[in-house]
């Protein structure tokens, strides 16, 4: 199923997204809450790029990122970095310690601001940066 929200609408919910991770001081959960981001910037994609398949039709159920990469093969690298953090990321969101380094999450939190970033200037929305650090 497509989102539900306009390709405006995701990434604004990514951009807020972004700024609750910057401000989590938990490792996991900052490394969660940007990987959450990055993936409301892929559903952005999908609601602007992607066409319901004809009824009656079933197709097996993927995630995101390979859909990504079906409708924005230009954004296969991005997908395929974000599809390989998925599981770490759901450890986090488990809870469970020590899963992910204070730098990898400080490391996913610009990816995830530079990825929506392209997808902003991708979609023709426009690009502004969170802070001066995550851009840098």
């Amino acid at each position: 199923a497509l989102p539900h929200r306009t390709p405006r609408e995701l990434i604004a919910l990514a951009r807020q997204g972004l700024a609750e991770a910057a401000e989590l001081r938990t490792d996991g959960m900052r490394y969660a809450t940007a990987h959450l981001a990055a993936l409301r910037a892929a559903a952005a994609v999908l609601a602007a790029r992607a066409t319901p398949a004809p009824p009656g039709r079933r197709s097996r159920v993927t995630n995101v990122w390979t859909l990504l990469v079906l409708v924005a093969p230009e954004l296969t690298e991005w997908a395929t970095f974000f599809a390989a953090g998925a599981s770490k990321r759901a450890s986090a969101e488990a809870g469970i310690p020590r899963v992910v380094t204070s730098r990898e999450a400080d490391d996913l939190l610009r990816a995830s601001e530079q990825f929506i970033g392209v997808v902003e200037v991708g979609l023709g929305l426009s690009y502004h940066p969170l802070t001066k650090d995550l851009a840098s």
